[in-house]
């Protein structure tokens, strides 16, 4: 299928992710409106972009061929869906850049081949940096035909694009991105927790890690700020928590049960509970310096003379 000229998209999800995806779509004159369910969020983007606020998504839907939403939950697509349906003509597209399950993803495509209209589920890797940057990797399934048209106005989000197969298939890829990312914080987080109780030099240490064999992303970006307890940026817990939710239905429905999804979202439902919800996932550090004081603590209690 030819790339259309002057392709336009309406964006639908103005989070922490879809605000600057968004962003990134006016910047290069390829917004054609935006819509979101919190008024709040949806002025402070105007305020900062001369585009047309939709009256509704059906609206929305009308103005431009092309819809991308990114919205936090699956029953949020799937709401969002059915006030899309009134405006939306034979041909559109719709690009789901959200993390949602692999069923959700394929009842939205079936729910929208009602009306004529294509789907796309386009879940996207890389934290709110990479959707700043417009360096996000993105993960899609569905029409290849569909991909090709849309590609032009992906490419403004994503640095990397990559075509799974059919529907669903690019939240099954997300999926495994996000037992990977689990499995990274697992790792990075004790590491430190460990090092920290060894009293190394810290920030040498992790510059050094980093060049190595054990270098990765998030301890070269996220390694410095959770020694500092900054734990702002990045990818919320209670989202990941969300996520590895999916993950495990995903895995049941297989028949097994993966034991590094099961400790992470022992781990993350604690943080939860201790009103960390809202950090990023490095604040995970938390629980690894606890089991080093918990520790101590037993250790002491057995040197400790008896009475």
């Amino acid at each position: 299928m030819k790339t259309e000229t002057g392709l336009r998209a309406g964006f639908i999800g103005l989070g922490a992710m879809g605000a600057p995806m968004a962003h990134n779509l006016y910047t290069a004159g390829l917004l054609a409106a935006v819509w979101n369910r919190s008024a709040d969020r949806l002025q402070a983007f105007a305020a900062r972009h001369q585009v047309t606020i939709a009256d509704s998504p059906a609206a929305l839907a009308g103005s431009a061929p092309v819809v991308i939403t990114c919205v936090a939950a699956d029953a949020d697509l799937l709401a969002v869906i059915e006030q899309l349906l009134p405006g939306l003509g034979a041909g559109a597209v719709l690009v789901d850049c959200s993390t949602v399950g692999l069923d959700t993803a394929r009842q939205a495509a079936a729910r929208l081949a009602q009306v004529g209209a294509g789907f796309l589920d386009a879940p996207v890797s890389g934290g709110v940096e990479g959707a700043r940057r417009g360096t996000l990797a993105m993960m899609v399934g569905g029409d290849a035909a569909h991909l090709a048209r849309v590609r032009p106005l992906l490419a403004r989000m994503a640095r990397h694009i990559a075509h799974m197969g059919p529907v669903g298939n690019g939240q099954a890829a997300k999926a495994a991105n996000q037992v990977m990312v689990a499995g990274i914080n697992q790792a990075v987080t004790e590491a430190l927790a460990f090092a920290e109780a060894h009293a190394l030099p810290m920030d040498d240490l992790i510059e050094i890690l980093a060049g190595g064999a054990a270098g990765n992303w998030f301890l070269e970006h996220r390694g410095k700020t959770m020694l500092k307890g900054h734990f702002a940026e990045g990818f919320k817990v209670v989202l990941h928590h969300k996520d590895l939710q999916i993950c495990q239905r995903m895995a049941a429905g297989l028949g097994v049960a993966l034991p590094l999804v099961e400790m992470t979202l022992i781990h993350y439902q604690r943080l939860i509970q201790a009103g960390y919800s809202e950090e990023d996932i490095s604040a995970l550090i938390r629980e690894k310096r606890a089991l080093f004081v918990r520790g101590g603590d037993e250790l002491r209690a057995r040197n400790e003379p008896k009475a």
